[in-house]
């Protein structure tokens, strides 16, 4: 099978064919460095991650871009809020940023572009829509006309007749009577007392939000890319318009794979700040979840379907985290008891088939839940060889003769980004209460007529030692074996 991608653009299922054999270009929208990193941007970052190590995995040389909005109103309020400025919020969000992407293991982008240090190309290419009569001046700031743009809406099938307010993306009502139509949007920014500015031809001001990623994208990657990642949120107004300005400006198209994730759900509600149920990647892990657990909870969704994120759904994930883990470390800490070092790749037709399979899957649109079902299918007797080990037992030869099956399974795991976590005595054994939070959710499954979460939960906590006994009246009870 090839890899076959669903392409927002063109609303289909496509075979992935890159514009250079052998070769991949990407580009991924990053973060507004005004605040710590919440779990969107560890959900989306983390499907991002699989699919430029999955390319790897596959043969492919990736160039992997990916850019920080380090001007922005967000950022210029923070530091007006805190008595900083914006270099100071930009610094320490960056600091953050790379802190908690690398807890994920979230490889860092070959390049990391910044707005502030691409000013000269977005001045260019300002210049160039205006050449074109594409990019028209307003009291101080120059917008684009949606109207000079060839299919505008194309990528997410918004008609420029709408006539809605707002569509140009982080403005407000005040700027809007200096547009020609709504769907205008600014590509330069007039200054404002107080605020930085730097000079242009239009006079002093700063970029606009989506003028910062089409230029970026030209300075390190070239006028058309293979493909071009975010967040659903951003379809529109930030894709659409990174569309219209950049093809505008070129000819030649953007990108020709348009990739979104789904977005994060808290107990089935949008997570947002306004309604508190907002979580930062640093709280949720200084709570004591371990980023390989929460790296698997992410992985158990399709990338491009809605997250649903409760304490139930994640301690699930911790259960099933910790049987791949054991798996992971059987070999660093029994390995060389096992005779397991310097191992010769063995092409075993049953191991061969298995690695087909993970290959199968992630080739069906990074269908990465299908994927860690083959690690599940691995790791299974060397789950029960970790467990006798500990015990003291003696292993078998057949036992013995599983160091190519976990080696395959380090690899797939690593090509997931899945990593062995070292946990203590006390936190490799299920606490009572995680029990009880395990139970209630099979509980849950079982009224929502999911059997087969429901026995996943029971599989998954018989593997941790855990017996369930169901009783009359839809009581559990359990045992440590």
């Amino acid at each position: 099978m090839a890899l076959k991608l669903n392409n927002t653009l063109t609303r289909k299922i496509e075979e992935f064919q890159p514009l250079l054999p052998g070769e991949v270009s990407i580009y991924c929208c990053g973060v507004t460095v005004y605040d710590l990193c919440h779990l969107g941007h560890a959900r989306s970052y983390i499907a991002w991650d699989v699919l430029r190590r999955y390319l790897t995995f596959s043969g492919y040389k990736v160039t992997f871009v990916q850019n920080y909005t380090d001007i922005d109103d967000k950022i210029l309020n923070r530091a007006l809020e805190e008595g900083s400025n914006m270099e100071t919020v930009s610094e320490r969000n960056i600091s953050a940023f790379e802190i908690d992407m690398a807890r994920l293991n979230i490889m860092p982008a070959d390049r990391m572009p910044r707005a502030t240090q691409c000013l000269n190309g977005i001045r260019q290419l300002i210049t160039e829509l205006e050449a074109k009569g594409a990019a028209y001046s307003a009291a101080g700031d120059v917008y684009f006309a949606v109207i000079k743009a060839n299919n505008y809406g194309q990528l997410s099938g918004r008609d420029p007749n709408e006539q809605q307010q707002g569509a140009g993306g982080r403005s407000n009502d005040a700027l809007e009577g200096r547009k020609q139509h709504p769907f205008d949007f600014a590509l330069w920014k007039g200054a404002k007392p107080g605020e930085p500015c730097w000079e242009s031809p239009w006079g002093p001001g700063r970029p606009g939000w989506h003028i910062e990623c089409s230029a970026m994208v030209r300075q390190e990657l070239g006028e058309t890319i293979d493909i071009h990642l975010g967040g659903a949120d951003l379809i529109f107004p930030h894709h659409e318009n990174e569309i219209a300005q950049s093809e505008t400006a070129t000819g030649k198209a953007l990108a020709r794979y348009w990739l979104h994730n789904g977005m994060v759900n808290v107990e089935g509600t949008k997570m947002s700040k306004s309604l508190g149920n907002f979580t930062t990647i640093r709280a949720l892990l200084d709570s004591g979840i371990s980023p390989m657990t929460l790296r698997f909870f992410v992985l158990q969704a399709h990338y491009r379907k809605p997250l649903d994120f409760s304490a139930e759904a994640l301690a699930a994930a911790a259960t099933g985290w910790k049987g791949l883990n054991a798996a992971l470390l059987l070999g660093e800490r029994h390995g060389p008891a096992l005779n397991w070092q310097n191992l010769d790749p063995i092409a075993a037709p049953w191991l061969e088939a298995n690695r087909e399979r993970f290959s199968a899957a992630m080739d069906d649109d990074l269908n990465s839940s299908a994927a860690l079902a083959v690690l599940f299918d691995l790791a299974k007797p060397l789950r029960a060889l970790a467990n006798r080990l500990e015990r003291g037992d003696t292993p078998s030869s057949e036992e013995r003769a599983l160091g190519s099956q976990w080696q395959l399974f380090q690899e797939l795991a690593g090509v997931l980004g899945l990593n062995a976590e070292q946990l203590s005595a006390s936190a490799a054994q299920l606490s009572d209460a995680d029990i009880e939070i395990q139970i209630a959710a099979r509980k849950t499954a079982k009224e929502n007529r999911n059997f087969a979460e429901a026995d996943n939960i029971r599989n998954a906590l018989k593997e941790q030692g855990i017996e369930l006994i169901d009783k009359p009246g839809g009581n559990t009870e359990w045992l440590r074996s």
